[in-house]
């Protein structure tokens, strides 16, 4: 059971837990979550849903920077890709999300370095992906999302 004021994961946002109460409708306790990226939605979520999760701790936090260097692109036909890109964008799985980041930048640069535009596709799935990622670290560490890249980014082993 989560505590007011905590950090979750809910539905691909990071949310707080800003109060516990019974749903007037359906006699539920519910927590309700504010997401970090809209502080004026209010989410009314029963207590024991399942899609409520936990954050990473620091020490996952510095296992998966660590691991970054060794976690491989996306390798399917390009027809297939976007669907890669939703399945693993919604797995939960953090080495998922490095996965997208690093296909889509790959993939973008090479296109960047043809004199090619970059792919629409390729740049919302990189954006969302960095976006979920540095959200979670920087609620984690207490830092802004731009502090949270930053970091990883100078801890990352090249």
């Amino acid at each position: 059971m989560f505590q007011i004021n905590d950090y979750v994961l809910y539905q691909e946002q990071v949310c707080q837990i800003k109060e516990q109460k019974k749903n007037e409708f359906t006699g539920l306790d519910c927590y309700i979550l504010v997401p970090l990226t809209d502080a004026s939605l209010r989410l009314n979520v029963p207590v024991d849903n399942p899609n409520i999760k936990t954050l990473m701790s620091e020490e996952e936090i510095k296992q998966l920077i660590h691991l970054m260097p060794r976690v491989p692109v996306i390798d399917v036909d390009d027809k297939m890709l976007e669907n890669e890109y939703k399945k693993l964008y919604h797995s939960g799985n953090k080495e998922d999300l490095i996965r997208i980041i690093k296909t889509t930048y790959m993939r973008n640069q090479e296109r960047l370095s043809n004199n090619k535009k970059i792919s629409e596709k390729d740049n919302r799935y990189f954006l969302m992906a960095e976006n979920l990622l540095y959200e979670e670290i920087a609620a984690v560490l207490h830092i802004s999302s731009q502090e949270a890249k930053e970091y990883v980014l100078s801890h990352v082993e090249k």
